[in-house]
This record gives C-alpha cells, sequence and structure tokens, in this order.
C-alpha cells in the first residue's frame, strides 16, 4: 500500500557514478545550469542540462544522476560495515555482528559458487518433478514465501484497509518473468518476449531440465495466458476495487482450479479464517487458467520461476544469462555491477535492519534529526494553512482533511526499535542456504504479526535507503537517515536550496495522504469515503485535468510513448503538492523579511532549482522505456516540468511569458493542494 518517493530501482546500485559535488555555501551546482534554454521552454535543461549532457552513465548501470550518486555513497558504506563484519565472523556464528559478516562472505566466496554449479537446486527441483497433482503445485507456491520457489500469487502480511488496527493477508496476482503484462500482450515489447523465451529453454537446459526449448514455449504460453487475465498496474492502484475481503471457506468457490487450502498451509497460514484478494476478478480469471493448465507446463513454469529467483546464487553461468536478460535485454545494461555489490544488497536483503543499526550510528547525526523535525512541522503548518484556505473544498470535508492533517506520524532517520534475527542460521560457506533460510527468516517475521495488533513504529524501509514512503493505512511517513544528506539536504546550504530538495520531499509524501488514492483514507487510515460527493467530483475534475497535460507530454527521444496518467497519477499530485507546500514553507520561515538574494538567485528561484536539483538524472533509453509501463513515476523531465507550470509564483520568478513552451494561461493551471 506504502506510495514511494522514487521509482523503486533507482537506487539499483550498478557502479560508481559521478561524485557528489561538495558541500558550498549554495548548495545548488550552478555549473550544471544550461543558460541557452529560457526557464520557460524546459525548466529541466535550463536547471540541469550541462550536468545531464556530460552524464555518462557507466557501463554497470541503467541510470544515472542524483539518487543513484547517493545511493552510491550509502551501499560503499554498509560495504565498509560487512567488511569489518565479515573480518570477525565464524563460520557460524551466534552473534548478529558475525551474522552480516559470515553472509557476506558466503556471497564473496564465487569459488565455491562455482564449484557447486546448479547442486543446489536439486533438492527443489526434486520436489517439482515430483508434482503429480493440482495441490501439489498450489503447495509449492505455498512455499515460495519461504524458498526461492516462484509463486503465480504474491502474499503480503499488512494493516487491514478498514481497521487498521489489525492485520491482514493480502494476496495479489503474479506469476510473470517479464516485467508487465504488456511485455506479453503488445507488439511493442516482441523482441524482450522472444528473448525471454530463449533465456528460458537456455536456464532449463543448464539446470538439466528435460525437453528445455518445448518447455520454455509452454511456459511463455502460459505466462501469456496469466497476463491476459490480470489486471493492467492503472487498475491495481484503485485502493477501492483492491479491497475484497474472503472468508478462506469460499475461495474454492469464488476461484476454483486452484487449491487454495494446500496453497494457504504451504505458505503457513493454514489457520487463516479470510484474505484480502487485492485483484480479485483477475485472481479468479488466473486460477481458471491454472486450472485448464496441464501437470508439465506447470512444472515447467516451477522449475523456471526458481532458477530465476536462484540465479544471482549460483555460478557464473546461471548468473550471467540472468543477467543479459534482466540486466542488458531489459535495461540496456552492458555490464553487471561489482560481486561485492550484489553482495551488499543480497546481505542487506536478509539482515537489513542489523545493517542499518550500525549505519544510523554512524552517520546519522543527532542535529539532522532536530532539523528535520523542524521541516516536518514548517510543512505541516504550510499545509495546514493550505486546507484552512482551500476555495473547493467544503467545509465538512475541509474539517475531516485538517483533523487528518493533524494525526499525521513521522519517522525520521531510525526505527526505535530493531529486528531480532537471533533465529536466523548463517553459514560462512553457504550462500544459497543463508539467502533460503533469510527468506525464511523474514516470512515468519511477518506472519508473527498476525497475532498482534499494528505496530506503527514498523519500518519498511532500513536506515540506509535512500528513499521515503507514505503508508496511508497508518497515516504516516518515514524518511530514512540515507536521504537525509545532499543533495536533498545540506545544514551548511542556503535554506532555500533544502526547502526546494527535503522540503519538496517531505511536501511530496505528506501530499500522499491527501492524492488519488491516499484521500480515502480517514484520520485512522481507514478505507471509507468522508468526502461529500460535491467536493469528491471536484477533486477528480482537477486530477483528470493535471492527468491530460501528463499525457500530452512529449518525452525527447521516446518517440510516440507516452506517460500513462492513470499509472501516475498518484505521484504526480505528490509532486505537485510537494513543491507547493515546499515553497509555502520558505515563505513562512522567512517570518515576513525579505529573502536574500544569493549569486543573482532570489529565494523563489532557488526553491524551483532545489527541486529540480533533485532530479537530475540520465536513463538507458530500454530501461526509460520499461519505467514507462511499470513505474508509479513520471519521467524526471516530468516531474520537475509538469509541477512548475501550475504554480504561479514560478512564472514570476522566472519571468515566464505567453508563447513560451510551458506557459498555462491561469485558468488552465490545476490547483489540487
Amino acid at each position: 500500500m506504502r506510495r514511494m518517493l522514487l521509482l523503486a530501482t533507482a537506487c539499483l546500485l550498478m557502479g560508481a557514478g559521478a561524485a557528489l559535488a561538495a558541500p558550498q555555501t549554495l548548495g545548488f551546482d550552478l555549473s550544471g545550469r544550461d543558460l541557452s534554454v529560457k526557464p520557460g521552454d524546459d525548466f529541466f535543461q535550463y536547471a540541469n542540462g550541462t550536468f545531464v549532457n556530460n552524464l555518462t552513465i557507466p557501463p554497470d548501470r541503467s541510470v544515472a544522476g542524483s539518487f543513484v550518486d547517493l545511493a552510491e555513497l550509502s551501499i560503499k558504506r554498509e560495504h565498509d560495515i560487512l567488511d569489518q563484519a565479515a573480518a570477525k565472523a565464524g563460520a557460524q556464528p551466534d552473534d548478529t555482528t558475525g551474522k552480516m559478516g559470515a553472509f557476506y562472505k558466503s556471497f564473496m566466496d564465487d569459488g565455491s559458487v562455482e564449484a557447486l554449479g546448479a547442486k543446489p537446486l536439486a533438492p527443489e527441483l526434486a520436489m517439482i518433478k515430483a508434482m503429480a497433482t493440482p495441490a501439489d503445485f498450489a503447495r509449492l507456491n505455498g512455499l515460495a514465501q519461504k524458498t526461492l520457489l516462484g509463486s503465480v500469487l504474491a502474499i503480503s502480511i499488512d494493516p487491514d484497509a478498514k481497521d487498521p488496527r489489525k492485520y491482514a493477508i493480502d494476496i495479489s496476482q503474479s506469476g510473470l518473468g517479464l516485467p508487465d503484462r504488456d511485455y506479453y500482450l503488445k507488439k511493442d515489447f516482441a523482441k524482450q518476449k522472444a528473448a525471454y523465451q530463449d533465456y528460458a529453454a537456455k536456464a532449463l537446459a543448464m539446470a538439466g531440465w528435460p525437453d528445455a526449448a518445448n518447455a520454455a514455449t509452454r511456459v511463455v504460453a502460459f505466462e501469456t495466458a496469466l497476463a491476459e487475465a490480470s489486471w493492467s498496474r492503472a487498475e491495481s492502484r484503485d485502493d477501492d476495487k483492491t479491497y475484497n475481503p474472503e472468508p478462506v471457506s469460499a475461495l474454492a468457490g469464488f476461484a476454483p482450479g486452484f487449491d487454495w487450502t494446500a496453497y494457504l498451509a504451504g505458505a503457513d497460514l493454514g489457520k487463516a479464517e479470510s484474505v484480502v484478494l487485492q485483484q480479485n476478478t483477475g485472481i479468479q480469471k488466473i486460477a481458471a487458467v491454472i486450472g485448464k493448465t496441464d501437470i508439465q507446463t506447470l512444472r515447467d513454469w516451477a522449475a523456471l520461476h526458481l532458477i530465476i529467483d536462484a540465479a544471482p546464487y549460483l555460478s557464473k553461468d546461471f548468473d550471467t544469462a540472468h543477467f543479459a536478460m534482466f540486466g542488458t535485454m531489459l535495461s540496456g545494461q552492458p555490464q553487471e555491477e561489482p560481486r561485492w555489490k550484489r553482495a551488499v544488497k543480497a546481505t542487506e536483503g536478509a539482515l537489513g535492519d542489523a545493517i542499518g543499526r550500525v549505519y544510523a550510528d554512524m552517520y546519522y547525526p543527532p542535529e539532522a534529526q532536530k532539523a528535520m523535525q523542524t521541516l516536518t512541522a514548517g510543512l505541516r503548518n504550510a499545509f495546514k494553512v493550505r486546507l484552512e484556505h482551500n476555495s473547493w473544498m467544503a467545509p465538512a470535508t475541509r474539517k475531516l482533511a485538517l483533523q487528518k492533517l493533524g494525526t499525521f506520524y513521522f519517522l525520521i532517520g531510525e526505527p526505535k526499535h530493531w529486528r531480532d534475527y537471533s533465529a536466523l542460521v548463517v553459514k560462512a560457506d553457504d550462500l544459497y542456504g543463508n539467502v533460503e533460510r533469510g527468506t525464511a527468516n523474514e516470512w515468519a517475521f511477518w506472519v508473527g504479526h498476525l497475532s498482534r495488533p499494528v505496530d506503527r513504529e514498523q519500518w519498511e524501509m532500513f536506515p540506509q535507503t535512500v528513499n521515503a514512503y507514505n503508508e496511508p493505512l497508518l497515516n504516516e511517513v518515514v524518511f530514512p537517515a540515507a536521504i537525509l544528506q545532499p543533495p536533498f539536504f545540506n545544514p551548511k546550504a542556503d535554506m532555500a536550496i533544502n526547502y526546494g530538495a527535503i522540503g519538496g520531499v517531505i511536501g511530496h509524501e505528506m501530499t500522499h495522504s491527501f492524492d488519488d488514492q491516499g484521500r480515502k483514507h480517514d484520520a485512522y487510515g481507514r478505507l471509507h469515503n468522508w468526502w461529500t460527493k460535491e467536493d469528491a467530483a471536484r477533486f477528480e475534475t482537477r486530477a483528470r485535468a493535471y492527468g491530460a497535460q501528463f499525457a500530452a507530454m512529449k518525452l525527447p527521444g521516446m518517440g510516440d510513448a507516452h506517460i500513462n496518467p492513470e499509472l501516475t497519477m498518484g505521484e504526480n499530485i505528490a509532486d505537485l503538492g510537494g513543491l507547493t507546500l515546499a515553497l509555502d514553507a520558505y515563505h513562512q520561515s522567512l517570518h515576513g523579511k525579505p529573502a536574500p538574494v544569493i549569486d543573482g538567485l532570489t529565494g523563489d528561484q532557488r526553491v524551483f532549482l532545489g527541486w529540480a536539483q533533485v532530479w537530475r538524472e540520465k536513463v538507458r533509453p530500454e530501461r526509460a522505456r520499461e519505467l514507462l509501463s511499470v513505474d508509479p513515476h513520471s519521467p524526471p523531465i516530468a516531474r520537475v516540468n509538469m509541477p512548475m507550470h501550475e504554480i504561479d509564483a514560478w512564472y514570476k520568478a522566472f519571468h515566464v511569458k505567453p508563447g513560451d513552451a510551458l506557459y498555462l494561461a491561469p485558468d488552465q493551471r490545476v490547483r489540487i493542494w
């Protein structure tokens, strides 16, 4: 359910990139501007053009820019932490530091991994070959929650959308090897689909799977049928449509063709009385597809998805083939990242909170916490003023909106409570086993939540993660320590730049509670309609007008590809709200005094430039095309230009006039929050 600040894969740490700019008085890289471009024609290019034009994406990345560079710093720090832990780790340590080090060592021991070849797959491949009934298939899908097996359905343990005080079991569609249903159904992705079938045949053959070429053909046909049955990503964003509770006793009748009892038992959820089906009609159709599919095809599919998930932890032939498909073919990335970075990420997957505890102790100073508390208070007050003076919202809805804002909860820097990893067994010479035990430990952790009330102090990110998120079910936002650094936040820099950067981030996450889906949740996170009919209609009219602008936007170098506003609506609204609130909060921070002019730039100009600098990014064409299909965030150029030209102060700050490419007449500018 959570809404995140940036595309999840923008933080894929794919090699060394440009170093972060050294702290400066201003906090904005003036040399990165392209002054040959008028701000009113293309503000992204004006603010970032020289930097982006000169930016080279390293061969082991598909993306380069501000976010990735900061994530690069974070992973280097994690590397130092794990290197030190590895130096102290025994073969099978008991303490958490030793487990971190032993896990990392097991990944770095590529000689032992290479010697094993496909052997680690043998037990699960034997289970797959032994599948004889639909119940066997369903049970293995349930086991996928705690192993490297694949599943046609995904399970998560989340607060119940109607009663966020308790946890619910959410089940959603899954089962596709390619990034999205579009890759199976649209001609634009025919090349990728064909490459995927070739990869499937190769991967199955490497694992000794019989009749690999024909098996690959069967798998792709099966996944195409799953794709046809699945909801689109845009449909899956709707919080109303995705809340479909069902008694477990009714599942067999609702979605026949899949053995639900065996599935839930395999996932250690055999005692569950109810579940929430997110894409309910999609899951119903997926169950029907499974029911009509022969057992051999189901075996083929299960074998392939085991190999896909396991490949990064197997010998080089498996890993190389996996990267060629999912790194180069899909994302255009020529080279795989160094092994030590993959080792850090794998260790984080199993022991992320343990790494985070050390990271926060080393790199999150108390003054950063205090500064963020001041900033969040300022942004909250700016939002309060906006709600109080909202011109299109009726008093009844405004009262409840203010109540929701008043109960807003901030989690900053690091969690109050840390995870206990005492049950996790780690061995310095068993990478595959470590990954599986880590997966099982993580699943047991979440299953354990079902027996207790929801803990709003529970984080779903680590302190070392360069990101932030909003959890509408708890009416809270989380800002990990790692994002509270330049270019987002620099306590030594001009505060106008900080307001545009980290202030925009804070406002972005706050606005998610009032975007097209977040607005459906009340002050306590409950999913229900607290709006008047007229106010809801006015909101939707404004949101549609804003979405139409994104749909009409021409993306440089992307041909006829366009942004899908139904997929990106929540993030687009959050960007507009975040930048608007950041500007308001900056004005309030001046306490009536005039903003200083620094390097010839006014305060308002610096706020807008601070926001633009955050999105300095270059993306490989293959990755950009993929993101348009799967990512709920718009491309960087849109995240800068589109919210800018809705804000009156931007026109005044940069003297934008009719005839400029980004100019909108005042009555065409969308005002939401």
